[in-house]
């Protein structure tokens, strides 16, 4: 028989090297029928009525069916928006657990379910076919040579250096990589990116959203894309626009050669909403599968979405099929792809119950217990926009948070603002305040300045107001909050003295960024002074604006990437930078393993952190070992040079001078303990002690 039951066991159409199983899940479906196309996607070839349903999946086996078929699915069911339900079997959809993609999105107006410009919105019915304009899923052989070379380099969470990137952003003007291999996967693992990460020092490189995504329809008719990719349809598939042909295999091959040089590959994963909108969004896959169990609906009127993430609808993870393709699909980018770990975006609506946020949800224990999991990075955006949805720190011991405190901290600092000498101390020291409970570490935090969203590091110091103008909403999307210095003059400028303030200021956040204890994150193309014009919500500028450009590679003022791989070295040299526990201070034995020190070489008392518009702050921290040096570490965001002593101890007779932000090249100096010593205006210093 061609035709056969097949298993529910396994959703998405699975291959077994003799035929295809295919299985859907829809607790409220009818019927449900699979459409088989051609190679090219046009021409709809046959519709299979799947003839069984098995604990809410519908599945059937095709002998016939191998690697490369083209398929959607038409799901049949109730009508009915007021009461949750969405079917329309006129709407060929996606499937969920689509492996490969083949084609794009065309946008129109049959993509809706309702009839567009209707007086009833929504709850019109619509029966125009929208199969043309829709993607397929592809039938995939998941086998891949991974040669024997291939091992996953496993880097523990405190040597971990994240190097934030987009897939195309990073390589699409970079002229040392292969013209054909520019904004592709194959760029990423180029030899050319490649030396670049190892001089930096970077350990893992951080992708944002290569989940297969589509360009909101609303951006297409302003000629803008979703360049960031935040707008997910396929959690299985890799988007094939950073690929020349297979998608899948060319980011396995370039998981391989990152892994072959020693650099892990983490996904930013967006699983709290879809590229499906809102109540007026289109019916593309799990509106059209079964709304009602994808997506949190407001109680009192299923017809509108409980909306979180401020893109129209949230997926619930409290639904038990729902959760189930979400770690399947985490489970299959670490099995079949071999990442290293995952950023998961708006992370606090993952793990709302019907009370909000719970340290106890579905998601959280599910992560908690599986095997899979337990040997990869997982990383917490922490916040989304619904009530209560501010949980920086609240995540397991499990996981590390992206630490949007440190980032607002350092800003302010290095920006001028005084008064700040508690909190720096705390930020440089893993912010305890928020991440020492429950068995948490350090490595709890990872720490930022720049990221995707908001400004560069190099327009953090030249512009005051966010530029977006060219994102075609009038300058009113992205933060008006951006805690940013231009340091005189609002963008570009010619004047010498404000270039060298500006890059010495970008020297202080990175110095501060790799001293600090927790987990370091940088934004790729700071390193050269990449900027963005002052777009502080780069999100659609699939262009210059949003690309990396690399003119400032190997030009003075510019090229920071020498600073970078000594702070990397500093990093690696002194454990103490990156302690697994959390620092105390002066014990009863004498011991220590944070010291702070005022400006006299004296240890800090109560008063001493209430010193009106401080901003000099020193300490040292004690090496983990012994025989090991201490480091000596001076922060000053003064206008003016302030004087302090090199600290006096027992078994360290000098210091030697291994950063100064305001020197050129690090040229290594020593000094005698006790020595009096100058901090220049805005400026990082740290010192070795030697016996």
């Amino acid at each position: 028989m061609r035709l056969s039951a097949g298993t529910h066991a396994r959703l998405g159409a699975s291959w077994d090297g003799r035929g295809t199983n295919f299985a859907l899940f829809s607790a409220n479906a009818t019927k449900v029928e699979l459409c088989l196309f051609d190679s090219q996607g046009r021409r709809e070839l046959e519709r299979i009525e799947l003839p069984e349903r098995s604990e809410d999946v519908w599945h059937c086996y095709l002998n016939d069916v191998s690697p490369g078929q083209l398929y959607g699915y038409r799901v049949h069911g109730p009508y009915e928006p007021e009461h949750g339900h969405r079917f329309n079997p006129n709407k060929l959809l996606l499937d969920p657990y689509a492996k490969r993609l083949a084609g794009r999105l065309v946008w129109s107006d049959a993509h809706f379910g309702y009839r567009t410009g209707s007086p009833r919105e929504d709850l019109s019915f619509d029966r125009r076919d929208n199969a043309r304009g829709m993607p397929k899923a592809v039938v995939v052989d998941e086998t891949f040579n991974w040669g024997r070379r291939e091992i996953r380099p496993s880097i523990p969470f405190d040597e971990t250096i994240i190097y934030e990137a987009h897939v195309k952003g990073l390589t699409q003007k970079r002229e040392d990589v292969a013209p054909n291999l520019r904004g592709t996967y194959g760029g990423l693992s180029s030899p050319a990116m490649i030396a670049h990460l190892k001089r930096l020092g970077v350990t893992t490189i951080e992708l944002l959203p290569m989940h297969g995504f589509i360009d909101d329809r609303a951006l297409v008719e302003r000629k803008l894309a979703n360049y960031w990719g935040y707008n997910t349809l396929a959690f299985f598939a890799p988007e094939p626009r950073y690929a020349q042909d297979n998608a899948l295999d060319a980011f396995r091959t370039t998981v391989a050669r990152l892994h072959d040089a020693g650099i892990e590959v983490m996904l930013d994963v967006v699983y709290n909403h879809t590229a499906e909108g809102n109540h007026l969004g289109p019916t593309l896959c799990f509106r059209g599968i079964d709304n009602a169990s994808y997506y949190w609906l407001m109680p009192d009127n299923p017809r509108y979405y409980d909306d979180f993430t401020g893109c129209g609808s949230s997926v619930n993870l409290s639904h038990p099929r729902v959760l189930q393709m979400v770690m399947d699909s985490l489970r299959y980018w670490v099995e079949v792809c071999h990442v290293d770990g995952f950023r998961f975006d708006l992370a606090t609506t993952l793990c709302r119950g019907p009370n909000g946020f719970d340290r106890r949800s579905s998601f959280l224990t599910a992560v908690r217990q599986d095997p899979v999991l337990a040997s990869v990075k997982l990383v917490a955006e922490p916040w989304d926009l619904g009530l209560g949805g501010y949980q920086v720190g609240a995540f397991p011991s499990q996981w590390s948070e992206w630490n949007d405190r440190y980032r607002s901290a350092m800003r302010r600092y290095w920006s001028g603002e005084g008064s700040l000498i508690g909190e720096i101390s705390g930020r440089m020291t893993g912010s305890s305040d928020l991440f020492n409970h429950d068995g948490r570490v350090p490595r709890a935090s990872i720490n930022h300045i720049t990221v995707h969203d908001g400004f560069t590091l190099a327009d953090l110091f030249s512009y005051n107001q966010k530029h977006n103008e060219a994102n075609g909403e009038d300058n009113r999307d992205g933060s008006n909050d951006n805690l940013s210095n231009n340091c005189g003059v609002e963008g570009p400028t010619d004047d010498p003295d404000i270039l060298a303030l500006r890059r010495q200021l970008r020297k202080n956040q990175l110095a501060c960024l790799f001293m600090a204890q927790g987990v370091p994150l940088i934004l790729a193309g700071d390193e050269v002074g990449n900027t963005q014009f002052g777009n502080n919500n780069a999100y659609c500028q699939d262009n210059e604006v949003g690309w990396v450009l690399w003119d400032g590679l190997g030009r003075e003022g510019d090229d920071l990437i020498d600073f970078i791989g000594h702070m990397t070295e500093l990093r690696r040299r002194f454990p103490q930078l990156r302690n697994r526990r959390w620092l105390d201070g002066r014990r009863s034995d004498g011991s220590f393993g944070v010291l702070w020190l005022r400006p006299d070489a004296e240890e800090m008392k109560e008063e001493d952190w209430k010193f009106p518009e401080g901003r000099f702050l020193a300490y040292v921290l004690a090496p983990l070992e012994q025989g090991r040096p201490p480091i000596f570490i001076v922060l000053n965001a003064a206008l003016e040079e302030i004087a302090f002593k090199l600290p006096t101890m027992t078994e360290y007779k000098s210091w030697r001078q291994v950063l100064n932000t305001t020197e050129a090249k690090q040229a290594p100096a020593d000094f005698t303990a006790g020595a009096d010593h100058k901090a220049p205006p805005r400026s990082v210093l740290a010192f070795a002690g030697s016996a």
